[in-house]
């Protein structure tokens, strides 16, 4: 066993490409795709499939009173409503993610922010997806006029919206009750923010 490392400021996750020898595409689908690549690791070479994801952002929108937006959205691949934050993908090519966010927003809750921050970011199933989720604060809260709102459809249009007290989110989240990784980690990631006087936010740029 490897003896453990000493930290110094805690420890910080680091890009490290690997050679890849081999890709090949094994399904295209609608939002994302599956492929299979040969992986050179030094001493020894591996396959791995994976989801190839354009990445994502959610939105904790905290209004004057402390509280946080949640939307109930049905997931079909797990079977589950589930509430979560404002969402999307970053699907549209050469748009700044925090513009997205701010799209998203709009889109799915009507709102506006005067403030933006990045919160928190994290790669949501790194052993089989390289999907990778920036997470923003954003506060000033208004409504978008009602003349410029998005039309939403599909699941979007029954999505339940709800302002939950931040600690109360936190003891859902730490009671098991949301499970949505988006809304786990923005909730507690925004409690710990702002127990640290917001000390930790970063510009969204």
């Amino acid at each position: 066993m490897t003896t453990p490392q000493d930290a110094p400021g805690g420890p910080a996750d680091r890009p490290a490409e690997r050679p890849v020898l081999e890709h090949t595409d094994l399904h295209h689908g609608k939002i994302w795709d599956l492929v299979s690549e040969t992986v050179d690791l030094g001493d020894s070479q591996v396959v791995r499939e994976f989801v190839d994801h354009p990445g994502a952002v959610a939105v904790i929108a905290l209004d004057e009173d402390d509280r946080v937006l949640l939307l109930q959205q049905y997931r079909h691949p797990v079977r589950a409503e589930l509430w979560e934050p404002p969402a999307g993908l970053r699907d549209v090519d050469g748009e700044p993610p925090h513009v997205t966010a701010a799209r998203e927003l709009g889109e799915e809750a009507d709102l506006r922010a005067d403030s933006w921050s990045l919160l928190a970011e994290f790669a949501n199933s790194p052993g089989g997806s390289n999907e990778h989720i920036l997470v923003y604060l954003a506060r000033g809260l208004s409504e978008v006029p009602e003349a410029d709102r998005f039309t939403r459809e599909d699941e979007e249009a029954g999505m339940v919206p709800v302002w939950v007290p931040l600690d109360d989110a936190v003891e859902a989240v730490l009671a098991g009750r949301l499970r949505s990784p988006s809304a786990a980690v923005g909730v507690l990631a925004a409690a710990a923010s702002r127990d640290r006087g917001w000390r930790t936010l970063r510009p969204v740029g």
